[in-house]
């Protein structure tokens, strides 16, 4: 079983002082692979002003750890963090990191992909965004759905 490091925050985080600490004193780790979710400008053809996320305090931290746990069933990871922000952003500020160290390039890459989809689709957040017709809440897209779909797949061709 790989560590988990689950943070909910409102405040920004440092990249590459996440990174350095996740990989410090792991001389087994070959592969550090990120993914660094920024908020956009534009969604759905609508000018994006800024956005607000919410959560479910508890349940999301849990939901988090439970997809760390289904990726370490998957693939040989050592870490996995995911820190995800909630409250008022803007346009270009992070929202969401997620990093797996492990041995090999291909395991932390897979996982990586593996927790961000599932993220997307399973943790409860909810997001409404600021445009100039007003606020709106953001549904989940059907590709969200399509990514996670993928796994499933995955599975069922494992020999």
């Amino acid at each position: 079983m790989s560590e988990a490091i689950i943070r909910i925050q409102e405040a920004d985080f440092d990249l590459t002082g996440e990174i350095s600490a996740l990989r410090k004193n792991d001389p087994q780790v070959g592969a550090v692979v990120t993914f660094l979710g920024t908020v956009r400008d534009m969604n759905d053809g609508s000018q994006v002003r800024g956005m607000t996320l919410e959560h479910y305090p508890g349940m999301t931290e849990k939901a988090l750890e439970d997809i760390v746990t289904q990726a370490s069933a998957r693939w040989d990871i050592r870490k996995a963090l995911i820190i995800h922000r909630v409250g008022p952003l803007l346009p270009e500020d992070q929202i969401v990191l997620v990093a797996v160290t492990s041995a090999h390039r291909g395991e932390a890459f897979s996982a990586c992909e593996f927790i961000m989809d599932f993220l997307k689709t399973d943790a409860p957040f909810w997001k409404k965004e600021e445009t100039p017709e007003g606020g709106r809440w953001v549904d989940a897209r059907v590709s969200d759905d399509a990514a996670i779909a993928k796994w499933d797949k995955a599975e069922k061709l494992k020999p």
